[in-house]
């Protein structure tokens, strides 16, 4: 994996999420290793709707691909704002654009502190280099 695959602009997850802050939302996705490592995606199952709350470390869904099924998990605590309901019948979109049209949720978090809790794109980095990627 090149440098390019991890993006300055967003807080990432030991289970590679993504979580990039805009506007006071948090946006979240999962990371173009993770991408790679599940392979085509064919189903996007997103278990929240706006309103709802969730919380850190907890699934707000699934992802399948050819190769498995794997949950999401919530990068932080809140109240989802949208879910990306694009990704229910296109799918592919998360392999085309994980980082932009492939966004999943949006929350507003309740605790700020936990987004600042995550890794930062150094400590991603690293955590893939030392899992041998």
């Amino acid at each position: 994996m090149s440098s390019d695959d991890v993006r300055s602009d967003r807080r990432y997850t030991k289970d590679h999420e993504w979580a990039k802050e805009e506007s006071g939302l948090i946006f979240v996705g999962i990371t173009a290793y993770a991408v790679d490592q599940l392979g085509d995606i064919t189903l996007v199952n997103l278990d929240v709707r706006p309103g709802d709350t969730i919380t850190i470390g907890k699934a707000f869904g699934t992802i399948e691909s050819v190769k498995t099924l794997s949950d999401l998990f919530a990068p932080v605590s809140g109240k989802v704002e949208r879910v990306n309901s694009a990704l229910e019948n296109t799918p592919e979109k998360v392999n085309e654009d994980c980082y932009e049209l492939g966004w999943m949720i949006a929350i507003t978090p309740s605790d700020k502190s936990e987004v600042d809790g995550l890794l930062d794109s150094a400590a991603y980095t690293e955590l893939l280099k030392n899992a041998g990627h």
